[in-house]
């Protein structure tokens, strides 16, 4: 079932939350033409986005004050990793605050924390004869992790390598072998079906669900530890906990997982913009041509 009427006026709070999201990808560019002031207007754009997302989840009553004072502690902290009133944090105290960010928002990637009013729109909706009941929620609390991240990672929104003419086939190959390789774990089958809700889908799946894990596994955890160690390491480390963070799938849906982090991280090299698409298209595809035996959110 299709709760369309729940969109107005709920689905407000998650308008200006995507537009928040949106907006961090927006980078401003230091040229002498640009004025200062447009600077500072850029960025301080997701900021402003997702103080009014706030105040409209707490007007509405999707959130709670419990929940919003954890929400602003984990932003807050996350805020302060670096420099705290123009000095520099400590090495001690910002490996501190970077495990406190990361399990804030972990118990928010989990729902963990009540007073979050995340919004049912889909409920054991049956796309065709042979699929399983779906249910879609629009989180308030998951996409939060993105904001943190990206306070404690400011180049996770970084440029992409651009790969040479061999490897654009190979990814391509690799591509096309997942969905194969699904089905030919009896993950999915083949079923065409287009529903009433599928814009929502869409628009959940890439500004809301996609960004948050790819700002932890790509941006975050890959990131870091490329830095630290090297590219394979960084790659393959990411993939695994990709993998083991969709357990509820079961053992086949972990290996597919596997494959797929590995896959996205072979595109690009940690930059949240460009692994977000990819994992955006990959499900949508499957949606409209089979049904998922497992549930996807």
């Amino acid at each position: 079932m299709f709760y369309a009427h729940e969109l107005w006026p709920y689905g407000l709070i998650w308008l200006f939350l995507a537009t928040a999201i949106m907006s961090a990808f927006i980078q401003p560019q230091p040229t002498e033409l640009q004025p200062k002031t447009s600077k500072i207007l850029l960025a301080l754009s997701w900021p402003f986005l997702l103080t009014v997302t706030g105040i409209l989840a707490v007007v509405l009553g999707k959130i709670s004050l419990s929940a919003l004072l954890f929400s602003l502690t984990g932003i807050g902290l996350a805020a302060c990793s670096h420099q705290v009133f123009r000095r520099p944090v400590p090495a001690g105290i910002r490996i501190a605050i970077h495990i406190a960010v990361i399990l804030w928002g972990l118990s928010l990637a989990l729902h963990l924390v009540p007073g979050f009013m995340n919004l049912r729109v889909v409920e054991k909706a049956i796309t065709g004869p042979a699929s399983v009941p779906f249910n879609m929620h629009l989180n308030l609390d998951k996409p939060l992790l993105f904001f943190a991240l990206l306070l404690l990672v400011p180049g996770m929104l970084g440029q992409r390598i651009v790969p040479s003419t061999s490897q654009r086939w190979i990814l391509v190959c690799l591509f096309a072998a997942l969905p194969a390789l699904a089905w030919g774990l009896g993950l999915v089958a083949p079923e065409f079906s287009l529903p009433e809700w599928l814009w929502l889908f869409v628009l959940n799946n890439l500004f809301l669900t996609c960004v948050a894990e790819e700002a932890l596994f790509r941006g975050y955890i890959q990131r870091l530890l490329i830095q630290r160690f090297s590219a394979p390491v960084g790659i393959v480390v990411a993939s695994l906990l990709f993998g083991f963070a969709h357990f509820s799938g079961g053992p086949l849906f972990i290996l597919l997982a596997n494959w797929l982090g590995c896959y996205t991280a072979s595109v690009i090299t940690g930059a949240v913009g460009c692994t977000g698409p990819y994992l955006f298209i990959l499900p949508l595809i499957w949606f409209i041509w089979c049904f998922l035996p497992i549930h996807w959110q």
